[in-house]
């Protein structure tokens, strides 16, 4: 199965990126990959809220989304779409939203980013994605030509549990979306995302944002695709633009053969401290 991975340095042009989107899956379809991977944020990238908050809307009424969705049915390849911000019509916050569209454009699956990073840095950085979005409470799997595909968001990458709970649904392939910050990319990206794919016994397809944003930030990019004994299959380095690779999914049953730590898992009770 052929995969592409759209690395991007969006903007905080909903429109603009729109385009890039679309174009992106039409050459995608044309170089006969299956499935589209996008990051994290592909639709607007911009940390000003109060500009921000006047292009963000329902997800039914999302115009990215909708573009997606055209060009998904349009070309007949499925799509996921690593998220876009959408409005939370229960309350005057966001969703972290990552959504599973196939090849006649319907949304098969969604899935609210768990994990939201609020963190203060020693150097006056600060982040507080508590501040703007609702954090998702639910895990995912969706059924997609390529397998059991599992979602997650950028920051839910440091958290081994909710990987844990897709590999026990038996996700085939988990997506992480990202738009990690260059520091914590150069230390922790591919080690991270290594070790999930080994412990999951499962394909990782993580599709990075990349560059120097319009809004200031810069992130580290290097979107991987990495096989279930933790291999290296693509890296894309820090250029934006479509990357491509196939997924040999007969690796899945062979190390799951190999190394069934699947089946071995065991309840852990509570801690004893003498």
């Amino acid at each position: 199965m052929k995969v592409a991975l759209f690395q991007m340095t969006s903007g905080v042009d909903p429109a603009s990126n729109a385009r890039a989107l679309v174009d992106a899956v039409a050459q995608a379809a044309q170089s006969g990959a299956q499935m589209l991977f996008t990051p994290e944020m592909s639709g607007c990238v911009d940390q000003d809220r109060k500009r921000s908050q006047a292009v963000i809307t329902t997800q039914e009424k999302d115009p990215v989304l909708a573009a997606v969705r055209d060009a998904a049915r349009a070309h007949g390849i499925w799509v996921h779409l690593g998220s876009l911000a959408v409005s939370d019509p229960a309350s005057d916050m966001r969703r972290n939203r990552a959504f599973l569209i196939d090849d006649q454009g319907a949304i098969r699956a969604h899935y609210d980013k768990i994990h939201l990073f609020d963190v203060d840095l020693p150097g006056g950085e600060s982040w507080r994605e508590s501040n703007s979005y609702v954090p998702g409470d639910r895990a995912v799997v969706a059924q997609t030509p390529l397998g059991r595909l599992g979602l997650t968001i950028c920051y839910d990458l440091r958290f081994p549990d909710l990987f844990r709970a897709l590999s026990n649904a038996r996700a085939d392939i988990i997506a992480v979306p990202a738009a990690f910050t260059v520091p914590s990319g150069e230390a922790h990206w591919h080690v991270l995302l290594r070790a999930r794919a080994i412990e999951s016994s499962a394909f990782v397809v993580a599709t990075a944002q990349t560059g120097q944003h319009e809004d200031g930030r810069r992130t580290y990019g290097h979107s991987l695709v990495i096989d279930p004994w933790g291999t290296i299959l693509l890296d894309a380095g820090d250029a934006p633009g479509l990357s491509f690779c196939e997924l040999p999914l007969e690796r899945i049953a062979d190390i799951r053969g190999r190394i069934p730590s699947l089946m071995h898992r065991r309840p852990i009770g509570d801690v004893v401290l003498s």
